[in-house]
């Protein structure tokens, strides 16, 4: 095994995970005000479509990654063939990462292009557009890569080195990336590159739950008396 597929697949994804959680953390703790999506609507109501697009395509993408690789084999083989599964996969991942995409090309095409919006944008505002970009863009081509392989060989690894991830085995997780193609590595790479910068980011409004919210107190609202 190569110390580069080590580094990059076995130890940087406890690095990612670290500065993820700690960040993310120190942010909530010291700096609550900034903790917020961020929308610039108010500056021009015109992205509705695409943020709707882009939330729905995103929403499911995530739904599908997490069930997908963290399932174990000897779980999901008891409803559905690995075949079966690389193939759902592959039609659900391009419809709603095509979804996804559209949304996310109007919002960046939005982000450079009105001046308006351009003017308030911060440098990790269109860094992130970028970056989730790049990162659709390549689940997208994934996909064309496992029509090459459908007997779920790749998907199988690549379950492999996510449940490794999650239960520490580090030589593991390294070495089912050993074989995969270099799509997938970049895929995974920049996939661990969003939770590096997660935390200095507006996505952080992605784990916002108001959940003091439910213990408030009362609001007290009094109806105008018009006699």
């Amino acid at each position: 095994m190569s110390y580069l597929n080590m580094l990059l697949f076995g130890i940087y994804p406890f690095i990612a995970i670290a500065v993820f959680v700690l960040a993310s953390w120190i942010r909530f703790d010291r700096e609550q005000y900034t903790w917020k999506s961020g929308s610039s609507q108010l500056l021009r109501n015109n992205l509705r479509l695409h943020s709707n697009l882009f939330h729905i395509g995103i929403i499911f993408v995530l739904m599908g990654h997490f069930v997908g690789l963290l399932t174990p084999h000897a779980i999901y083989h008891n409803f559905i063939s690995t075949e079966n599964k690389q193939m759902l996969a592959m039609v659900s991942g391009g419809l709603f990462g095509t979804i996804c995409l559209i949304g996310l090309v109007g919002l960046l095409k939005r982000r450079m292009t009105d001046p308006r919006i351009r003017a308030t944008s911060s440098t990790s505002d269109i860094l992130v557009l970028w970056v989730l970009l790049i990162q659709l863009v390549l689940g997208l081509l994934t996909i064309f890569a496992s029509t090459q392989h459908l007997d779920g060989s790749v998907m199988v690894l690549l379950g492999t080195w996510a449940q490794s991830i999650v239960t520490f085995q580090i030589v593991e997780a390294a070495t089912a990336m050993e074989t995969v193609g270099i799509i997938y590595k970049l895929h995974v790479f920049f996939g661990l590159t969003l939770l590096v910068i997660f935390p200095f980011t507006r996505l952080v409004h992605i784990i916002s739950v108001p959940v003091w919210y439910l213990g408030r107190n009362f609001q007290i609202v009094r109806q105008k008396n018009h006699s």
